[in-house]
């Protein structure tokens, strides 16, 4: 799957105060929307998010993956290599379910994920990433977006993509 031909707009908010501020106290958010899709046969999609470093091979960190956790002799999994990217970037080796990873697949409409409390991200070295969000939906497509981010936190800012098919709108908001 080739990459969005768009870039994610960053919206630096405001900076006031935030210099010296603790990357633990800070917030994370991300709002994605996952679009009602009117087809004949559909399945709530696998969604996967990690955190990259541009230019450097492998997730820096494995945030999320959410799948079908009440199959029978974890029959779910045998399907989170659709999720393509996030196989490659180092889902394939992660032993599943995973705790503060692995989640349920969640139904249509928008989810507010909070991730600043999330235990891979007490070792992320400082610097640029991207959080890349993939969803893979059987009998239907993938997709893949990205929204850019500075590690610790340090400013208020705020990322967008607008996803085409699999998945909606995408918000990052991060606050020192």
């Amino acid at each position: 799957m080739k990459r969005p031909h768009h870039t994610p707009s960053l919206l630096f908010l405001a900076a006031a105060g935030a210099l010296g501020s603790d990357a633990r106290a800070a917030e994370l958010q991300l709002k994605l929307e996952l679009p009602r899709l009117n087809v004949a046969e559909y399945h709530r999609p696998y969604v996967a998010l990690w955190l990259e470093k541009p230019g450097e091979p492998g997730a820096a960190a494995q945030l999320a993956v959410w799948y079908d956790l009440k199959k029978p002799n974890q029959g779910g999994s045998k399907w989170l290599r659709d999720l393509r990217q996030w196989w490659r970037q180092g889902g394939r080796q992660l032993n599943l379910p995973a705790d503060g990873v692995s989640g349920a697949t969640r139904a249509p409409g928008e989810h507010v994920i909070r991730l600043d409390k999330h235990p891979a991200l007490a070792a992320l070295p400082a610097g640029q990433y991207e959080l890349v969000v993939e969803a893979a939906r059987e009998a239907g497509g993938r997709e893949v977006q990205r929204l850019p981010l500075s590690w610790p936190i340090k400013t208020t800012a705020r990322a967008q993509a607008q996803g085409e098919h699999e998945l909606g709108q995408l918000q990052l908001t991060l606050k020192p």
